[in-house]
């Protein structure tokens, strides 16, 4: 038997740009980025969510005047692709085929790209076609929500809903540039605009204690998406997100070890029981909520570190009980949380605000108490923690 082994490590490196009204004529972060890779012109087929063309106003028209502002280094080979919005572009997989048909159509190479201007759903799913057309057409994302200019838009993943599972098919494909243009975030609903605040919370929870304190002081700024503490929350919870990915040592996710899903195994499944009726962020809140409660009962926080957590997230606006919960299969959604992520199950608990730990077993009946405790909570029939809970893990 002869046995070669083969190593080799490839960097990768691309911007993450925050900026105002990208398709103004003198805007130039979308040239810049194109010219970073050459001064020519570049083929670029736009791809733009349809809720946004909704609720942006003469968007179309911006983009294709930008094109002929800067037709030294930009040609879009034909108008914007206009993608169905939200879960139903990961869904059905026929968006993801009619840009595989136009990219075919138009001849674009692994050196043409797509740019893809849309919230997260979008993004993952017009991303997983330029990750499998010719195995890899550059890909320029341009976050349009909350929750895609501070996560799902500036990491490397792509991905498709099957089977009734989110995200069951996807790549990990980092993208060649990131624009996050904040004048997006004015068509936004409030219910929208929050969603991204899941997230920021999420991270600072495990990752940042300061930022934490910052998010709970302004907390009824950000209810409010006050513009400047929303766009400085955006940047904070981007940085903290970029930095886990290059400093964390698995940026595509090889181990068990997921942080960032801090409370995403039952946020996952309420996605999929709900249908659409919990967007995202809405179902990480409660996640982080549910996964904060039982920490708290494991002695990993204190309850007056738990009740600073819920004041935060039910103040910036979130509902931290869904009948999702009271339907969801426990223990199912912890397996298929861990097959997702592959190994053993590993879940990210809070181990005081702004530190974390892992967890390779959760009790099934304490989570499910500790869902009764948040049904109790939004019925205003239960205040601290249960009583019926204190109990049974001792806590004083």
């Amino acid at each position: 038997m002869k046995t070669l082994h083969q190593s080799f490590s490839v960097t990768y490196s691309y911007p993450v740009i925050f900026t105002r009204d990208a398709f103004a004529g003198t805007n130039a972060a979308l040239v810049e980025v194109l010219a970073a890779s050459g001064q020519k012109p570049h083929r670029v087929l736009p791809v733009v969510d349809a809720n946004l063309v909704l609720s942006s106003s003469g968007l179309l028209e911006k983009i294709e005047r930008y094109g002929q502002d800067h037709p030294d280094i930009l040609e879009f080979v034909r108008p914007p692709f206009i993608m169905r919005g939200g879960e139903t572009s990961k869904n059905d997989p026929l968006e993801v085929e009619k840009l595989h048909a136009l990219t075919e159509k138009h001849h674009l190479c692994r050196h043409s790209f797509l740019l893809v201007i849309g919230g997260g759903a979008v993004l993952d799913a017009a991303g997983y076609a330029a990750a499998t057309a010719h195995r890899g057409i550059r890909l320029i994302r341009m976050p349009t929500t909350t929750l895609a200019q501070s996560d799902a838009g500036i990491g490397v993943k792509n991905g498709l809903n099957a089977f009734g599972r989110k995200n069951y098919l996807g790549t990990f494909a980092p993208p060649f540039a990131v624009i996050n243009d904040f004048t997006f975030l004015d068509t936004l609903s409030l219910r929208e605009r929050r969603a991204g605040i899941a997230e920021a919370i999420k991270v600072s929870l495990i990752k940042d204690r300061a930022f934490f304190d910052d998010l709970h002081r302004e907390r009824h700024k950000l209810a409010a998406c006050d513009q400047e503490t929303l766009e400085k929350t955006i940047v904070r919870c981007a940085e903290i997100h970029l930095g886990h990915i290059s400093r964390g040592g698995d940026p595509f996710e090889y181990g068990t070890s997921r942080p960032l899903d801090f409370g995403h195994w039952a946020a996952h499944h309420l996605e999929e029981i709900s249908q659409g009726g919990l967007n995202h962020g809405e179902a990480v809140a409660i996640g982080i909520a549910l996964d904060a409660l039982y920490a708290c009962h494991l002695g990993l926080i204190s309850e007056l570190e738990w009740t600073k957590i819920i004041q935060a997230l039910e103040d910036v606006g979130f509902d931290l009980y869904h009948w999702a919960l009271g339907w969801m299969d426990i223990a199912g959604a912890l397996r298929s949380f861990q097959e997702h992520l592959g190994g053993e199950l590993t879940v990210t608990l809070p181990a005081g605000i702004g530190e974390k730990t892992e967890v390779h077993e959760m009790d099934t009946a304490l989570l499910r108490q500790c869902i009764e405790t948040l049904q109790k909570r939004r019925k205003g029939t239960a205040t601290g923690l249960d009583a019926n809970i204190r109990p049974l893990m001792n806590i004083q």
